[in-house]
Formats: structure tokens, sequence, C-alpha cells
């Protein structure tokens, strides 16, 4: 029995499910040369696990999304699931293609850490975040799950008070709902419109 599962192939493997919060680390010495994995279901946030970068994000991820693990840094990488997440250890990569999803995020992250003020790489940031893991929803465009105001700061360079001070001015100003006892938020489409770099 052992000798059968062992010679199964790959694809037999169950998909690994995460709830929202768990975070699994990905040992890149501990996986096949070549290897990734593929999100099925759920959004997943890829963070550096090193202590120098104190968990800096790198990419998010999204159905059809795949990592490969041997391309990032040697300590591994970290994969949190912001929603109920489920992905394929074991996916074969996509040939030819040329699209790399975690160095499309990077680049984006990038572009918004350079603008000049905090409000505007805010604005960019939840623009970008809702373009491309929310959807339109009658009146509000809806973000599927919350980030904490630090791990906000984080992607934007700013502290956590900060962060807090500009997402309360934004609800005042009735551009953002968080919606009690729903994991994620709204956002007004015209103000995704308007958004710095027009990131989509």
């Amino acid at each position: 029995m052992v000798a059968s599962l062992l010679q199964a192939p790959p694809r037999l493997l169950a998909p690994v499910r995460l709830p929202v919060g768990q975070s699994v680390l990905l040992d890149p010495g501990l996986r096949p040369a070549g290897s990734c994995i593929e999100v099925i279901d759920g959004v997943a946030r890829v963070y550096c696990p090193c202590e120098e970068t104190e968990g800096m994000t790198l990419a998010f991820l999204q159905p059809g999304d795949q990592l490969c693990t041997d391309r990032l840094c040697s300590d591994g990488v970290c994969v949190e699931a912001l929603t109920p997440l489920a992905f394929r250890a074991d996916a074969t990569p996509h040939a030819g293609e040329g699209f790399d999803p975690v160095n499309e995020w990077t680049l984006q992250l990038l572009r918004i850490r350079h603008l000049g003020q905090a409000e505007q790489r805010l604005h960019a940031l939840l623009a970008l975040l809702v373009n491309r893991l929310g959807r339109r929803c009658g009146a509000w465009c809806d973000l599927p799950f919350r980030l904490t105001h630090e791990r906000i700061g984080e992607l934007i360079g700013t502290t956590r008070v900060t962060t807090t001070r500009m997402m309360s001015r934004i609800r005042q100003a009735q551009l953002l709902e968080v919606p009690s006892g729903e994991p994620g938020l709204r956002l007004a489409p015209v103000w995704v419109e308007k958004a710095p770099l027009a990131v989509a």
C-alpha cells in the first residue's frame, strides 16, 4: 500500500487547504527543482519569512496563479490565506506563457511605494487590490478580505497610526465601507477609478 502511494502520479495529491489567517512555509530545499504551487480557490498573500525583512509582502495570488518556489529567497517563502485557501502543491509550471504573477505584483507594489504622498500610496494600493482581487457589486467594489492597518502600513511605507488615520478619513468621506460581520470591505467605484498610476 505504501509503495503504490509513493508511486502514484503527483496529480493525485490532495490540495492543501488553509483557513483564513494561517500561513505555510514553502522551503525550496525540501521541494524538487522546478516545482511550483497553483492556487485553486481563494486569495493568498506571499511574503518573505526572513527576520531582516519582517514579513515583507511580495505578491497576492488568486485562482490560477502559480508560484515557482525555487526562484525566490533561499529561506523560502510563506503563503498566508486571506480567504479560505486551497492550492495544489504539485502543479506543473505553465510553459511558455512568460507571465509571472509574483514578479508582476512585486513591480506594482514597488511602483506604489514610489508615489510621493502616503495618501496617494494608500489610494493606489486599495485600487490595485480591488481591480485585481475584487469585483464590482452594485454601487460598490467589493474586496473579499481585509488587511490589518499594520500590514497596509508595511505595503505603503507608513506607520499603523498613519494608516488608521487615513482609512478613517476615507470612511468619513463615504468612499470606503467596512461592513460589520463580513470579512471584506467595499470601495466606491468612482474613487477606485481615480487612483494614481491607473493600476489594473
